[in-house]
């Protein structure tokens, strides 16, 4: 299993990306919500493996099927229908929600194809959007990912803590 946390072997003193985004949004005094889809909860997890990371992670939201997705996080049943769940505003409004619904200053949506086998549409295998809100704007970045199931969610994982770290600098 591959971990986002992997320590730099040349560079033991690295901090990875979901590191530095709890450092930074612990000095802002922020909070981040995620809801993920693809990940699985894989973000979270790597959050709340930093110690004190609950004064910058309240929660999240775990949408993997769309009745989650638009009956929790309030994603519109037409895009869902009509674009797939693996599209730019499904990962918005994913974003958008877990944020209103957790009550966090910044919400992170990530969607996507982990694999092995595409979702039937065509689109690839390593297809993510990750997609960060803070209630008056937005953020949203296609990703392509190799690598197996494990890789690709790991990517994704850490991509959206780069995202989001990102969006609170701009």
């Amino acid at each position: 299993m591959i971990s986002i946390n992997v320590i730099d072997m040349m560079n033991p003193n690295k901090k990875t990306q979901i590191e530095v985004l709890v450092q930074r949004l612990k000095e802002l005094q922020k909070t981040i919500a995620a809801a993920e889809s693809c990940t699985g909860g894989l973000l979270g997890k790597s959050i709340t493996d930093i110690p004190g990371s609950s004064a910058v992670f309240p929660g999240g939201v775990i949408s993997y099927c769309n009745r989650i997705k638009h009956d929790i996080l309030g994603v519109d049943q037409e895009l869902l229908d009509t674009l797939g769940p693996v599209s730019e505003p499904v990962a918005r409004q994913m974003a958008e929600g877990v944020r209103r619904v957790i009550g966090a200053d910044l919400g992170v949506g990530i969607t996507g194809i982990a694999g092995p086998d595409s979702d039937g549409t065509g689109r690839p295998v390593g297809l993510v959007y990750i997609a960060a809100s803070d209630g008056t704007r937005s953020l949203v970045r296609e990703c392509r990912f190799d690598g197996d199931r494990a890789a690709v969610r790991a990517q994704a994982a850490e991509a959206a803590a780069e995202l989001a770290l990102q969006f609170i600098e701009e």
